[in-house]
C-alpha cells in the first residue's frame, strides 16, 4: 500500500475516483479474494502506482464486498480495470494482462509532455500570433510526434494562414487512423472551403446575382466566400437556392457543398440549431 494506491468502496467512490480523476487518471481495479487472476494483476498495478508516483491513482474495489457498486459500474468479470479521466470512464480491460500491456494502457491515459506547449500555442493563436503558435506546436510535436490534438491544431492554423498544402499533408496522414475523426472531417471540409472561397469578391458576386438571379455560379462562389467568413446562414441560403433552382447543376455541387458545411458545423455545438434547420429545408427541397 502507498499514497497512490487505496481501497475504495461505494461510500467514497465519487470522491476518490470520479472527483479525483479530474486531477489525475484513476484506475479502478475490481477484484475478489477468490479470483486467481486478480491475485496476479493486483501486485502489478500496485507496483506501477508506486513507480509512477502519482501520475495516476490506483483505486481497488473488492467486488464481493461492493457488489452493487460493481454492478453499477458494469463489471461483468474480474479482474476488471476501469480508467477514469476528468470524471468520465474512458477505457477498461478485463483479465490479468502482462505488465508491459498494463504499462502501455496507463501511458495512453497520461497527459502528453507536449500539452503545456500546445496550450501555449492556443494562447498565442488567440492573440493573433499565428507564427508563434506554429513554432510552439512544432516544438510540442518534437516531444510527442503522435500527439493527434497538436497535429490537428497545427492543421487548423495552416488552414487559417491559407497554407493549404501543409494542412492537407497533416490531415491526409491522420485521416485513416484518427481517433478524433469528426474533427478531421470538419477540417477537411474547411480545407475545401478555403480552396473554393479564397479570392472571391462578395460585393461583385452579389451584384451579379442582383443582375441575374439565375447566375448559379455566382451564388456558389458567394456561398463559399460567406462560409469562409463564418457567415454560415446566408451561405446556406445561397446553396439552398441553387438546389431549388437546379438540384443537378454541376453534378449536384450545391447539395454537396451543403453537406460539407454540415460536416464543418457539426463539430461546433453552437451551430446545432442552424444545421438542423437547413437539413430539414434541404430534405424538403429534394423531396
Amino acid at each position: 500500500m502507498n499514497n497512490y494506491s487505496l481501497d475504495v468502496g461505494a461510500a467514497d467512490f465519487q470522491e476518490k475516483v470520479v472527483d479525483a480523476s479530474r486531477r489525475a487518471p484513476v484506475l479502478v481495479d475490481f477484484w475478489a479474494e477468490w479470483c486467481a487472476p486478480c491475485r496476479v494483476l493486483k501486485p502489478v498495478l500496485e507496483k506501477l502506482a508506486a513507480e509512477y508516483c502519482g501520475r495516476f491513482i490506483l483505486a481497488k474495489v473488492n467486488s464481493d464486498q461492493h457488489q452493487e457498486l460493481a454492478a453499477r459500474c458494469g463489471v461483468r468479470g474480474i479482474p476488471n480495470v476501469k480508467a477514469f479521466v476528468d470524471g468520465q470512464l474512458v477505457d477498461e480491460f478485463t483479465g490479468a494482462l502482462p505488465e508491459a500491456q498494463v504499462r502501455a494502457f496507463i501511458d495512453r491515459l497520461l497527459p502528453s509532455p507536449a500539452e503545456p506547449l500546445r496550450v501555449a500555442a492556443q494562447e498565442a493563436r488567440a492573440k493573433g500570433e499565428a507564427g508563434v503558435a506554429v513554432s510552439l506546436l512544432a516544438d510540442a510535436l518534437q516531444l510527442d510526434p503522435a500527439n493527434e490534438t497538436a497535429q490537428l491544431d497545427l492543421a487548423e492554423i495552416h488552414i487559417e494562414m491559407r497554407d493549404i498544402e501543409a494542412a492537407r499533408a497533416i490531415l491526409d496522414a491522420l485521416e485513416p487512423r484518427a481517433r478524433d475523426a469528426s474533427r478531421v472531417q470538419a477540417l477537411q471540409a474547411r480545407l475545401k472551403l478555403v480552396n473554393a472561397g479564397t479570392g472571391a469578391d462578395p460585393a461583385a458576386l452579389k451584384a451579379r446575382i442582383d443582375a441575374n438571379a439565375g447566375d448559379l455560379d455566382a451564388r456558389l462562389q458567394l456561398a463559399h466566400a460567406l462560409a469562409l467568413a463564418h457567415d454560415y446562414r446566408p451561405a446556406l441560403e445561397q446553396l439552398l437556392e441553387i438546389v431549388r433552382r437546379d438540384r443537378k447543376w454541376q453534378d449536384e455541387a450545391a447539395r454537396k457543398a451543403m453537406l460539407d458545411l454540415f460536416t464543418l458545423l457539426g463539430s461546433d455545438p453552437q451551430h446545432e440549431d442552424l444545421m438542423r434547420e437547413f437539413r430539414i429545408q434541404l430534405a424538403r427541397t429534394l423531396n
